[in-house]
């Protein structure tokens, strides 16, 4: 268990698509949402834990043509974050939009898809847990609980990153500097987004 959970430390910290996306979150709108966006990552880390157990998720890359078509959606849905943030501009009178609760209520929501539409997820479950198994008679059980492992040292390196980049916050809130790393961010998440549609089931 030791070396799982220092195996996943080194995952979780390692930057990808959640951390590009709790990035332009937090910098955009604030703390809140960036805690709102992690908390819909690890969700959907958990429903990827599930699925995985109860095997779902290998019943899924059997069928290439079920792959092919979430691994559309997850890179559709990449390339449509990035775009948008691309085109997304700021100006001194931002904080005042009304629409900011909106955007900020529908962080969870992002996060959460992101993570559920990204088959890449998928295939990390299915070939990171099984490595780690060492009771072949409760395989769904330490499923479970890796799983649960996994998510939990998530958020917890979540909350940190955005703690971090909040204190940070006041330096980068110019709107020049924040149109810059929108757009930086955007061009990353088009990238993880192309990168996705040449994903296969048998790769990680």
């Amino acid at each position: 268990m030791f070396s799982f959970i220092i195996m996943t430390l080194f995952v979780v910290m390692s930057p990808g698509i959640d951390t590009a996306l709790i990035t332009k979150r937090t910098i955009a709108d604030g703390k809140s949402a960036g805690f709102q966006m992690a908390f819909g990552i690890t969700v959907g880390s958990l429903f990827h834990t599930v699925a995985a157990t109860l095997g779902l998720s290998a019943l899924l890359l059997q069928s290439s043509l079920t792959f092919n078509i979430l691994k559309l959606l997850g890179a559709i849905y990449l390339i449509f974050l990035g775009i948008k943030a691309i085109l997304q501009k700021k100006d001194d009178n931002q904080n005042k939009d009304p629409l900011n609760e909106v955007r900020n209520k529908s962080a969870f929501q992002e996060g959460l898809l992101s993570n559920i539409l990204n088959p890449k997820v998928i295939i990390f479950f299915l070939t990171f847990l099984p490595q780690f198994v060492t009771d072949s008679e409760n395989v769904m059980g330490q499923f479970l609980l890796m799983g649960c492992t996994y998510a939990l040292l998530s958020i917890i390196w979540f909350v940190v990153y955005v703690i971090c980049l909040h204190y940070i916050r006041e330096w980068l809130l110019s709107p020049i500097v924040q149109n810059w790393m929108e757009k930086a961010t955007g061009v990353v998440l088009i990238g993880f987004g192309i990168k996705l549609l040449f994903t296969k089931a048998n790769s990680v």
